[in-house]
């Protein structure tokens, strides 16, 4: 492997990460300009979904196994929709850290889908990200170790979600990178719209340059993170990018330093290193699965 074919997925995966490390912060904008979560999800969406109907086109033909593009759809969908409305309206590290308890979901449906044996350094995964996700969410008034708000559910369920894409993704092999983003997209669209339905909420009345900006957040944002993302783990071993991939919480937690009062609590801080290093430990195995 040349040294420039192993740059450029370094560098996409960091531009991805970053991004998404700061993402909280427009969608909190337009929040506050009365662009509501799921709206503003699916007007980003739409947007990618547009600019991405050209080259999905030309790949029309590997849409093939329905099945499991159903189900990639669906779990791409909510792991997008939860994480944009858990950023919203939680605490960015929190949300970030609860998140990457992915780790643990991806052992478990790894068990469950593909039937593979839980080796000594999954079961260690598994504890090492359980006790970090009991330290965090340990509430001295309840005793029990549950999530405290909607947006923990929210974090929580969209880690389950992204593994589950993860696992699913992995059954798919052969399949380009723009329909594995164009699925992925579909997914958000669909997600969003059933929710706005069971919700019925208004239209949201603002004004044309809101709409605009969050058109212009998808068009843009969403497309060059997807597609980094994308070709980051397409062409680097899994072990690598699920280390690089966690620049993000690095992003987040400066970012929500920087521009918000958050506070992160000692016990958040002493279970996310927990996480951190199930997410460090679990790519480490796949390492030397590969080897």
């Amino acid at each position: 492997m040349t040294p420039l074919s192993t740059f450029v997925p370094v560098v996409a995966l960091l531009i991805s990460s970053t991004m998404w490390g700061v993402l909280w912060y427009p969608l909190r904008l337009l929040e506050h300009n009365g662009l509501q979560g799921v709206w503003s999800t699916l007007i980003l969406y739409c947007a990618a979904m547009l600019v991405g109907l050209p080259m999905l086109w030309r790949h029309r033909v590997e849409f093939h196994h329905l099945g499991h593009y159903v189900v990639l759809a669906l779990a791409s969908g909510w792991c997008n929709v939860a994480f944009i409305l858990a950023v919203i309206d939680g605490n960015v590290v929190r949300v970030l850290l609860l998140f990457y308890l992915s780790p643990l979901w991806t052992v478990l449906f790894g068990k469950l889908i593909l039937h593979e044996s839980m080796t000594r350094e999954a079961k260690a995964t598994l504890l090492l990200a359980m006790t970090g996700a009991v330290i965090m969410l340990w509430n001295p008034e309840v005793g029990l170790p549950w999530p405290q708000d909607t947006a923990d559910w929210l974090a929580i369920s969209s880690g389950m979600a992204f593994a589950l894409s993860n696992v699913v993704v992995r059954k798919v092999q052969g399949v380009s990178i723009w329909t594995k983003a164009a699925v992925a997209w579909g997914g958000v669209v669909i997600v969003a719209v059933a929710l706005l339905l069971i919700t019925t909420p208004s239209l949201p009345q603002v004004s044309g340059a809101v709409y605009l900006s969050a058109f212009a957040l998808g068009a843009i944002c969403i497309v060059t993170m997807t597609m980094a993302v994308l070709y980051g783990v397409t062409h680097m071993p899994a072990h690598r990018s699920a280390v690089i991939l966690l620049f993000e919480i690095v992003v987040g937690t400066v970012s929500a330093q920087i521009l918000t009062d958050e506070v992160v609590q000692l016990a958040e801080w002493i279970g996310g290193a927990l996480i951190v290093s199930a997410a460090l430990f679990a790519a480490r195995s796949h390492a030397r699965e590969g080897c």
